[in-house]
């Protein structure tokens, strides 16, 4: 069993070793933990705020490649 802890509410949370998120962690260290619970709350209040239409994701515009 892995232990980890979420970034944003700091619980600590048990993961099996075998789990692809567990393993992801392992090899990479730069990727965080964020617990079910504030990852749902978060994507709640995300759609939230995207039904309101004042909600603008800041990305690169897609250039068309004549190749």
């Amino acid at each position: 069993m892995m232990r980890v802890k979420c970034v944003i509410c700091d619980e600590i949370h048990k993961l099996d070793d075998e789990n692809p998120q567990a393993k992801k962690i392992r090899n990479r260290p730069i990727h965080t933990y964020m617990c079910s619970e504030c990852h749902e709350r978060i994507s709640n209040r995300t759609n939230e705020r995207k039904a309101t239409g004042h909600f603008h994701l800041y990305r690169d515009p897609v250039k068309d490649n004549d190749w």
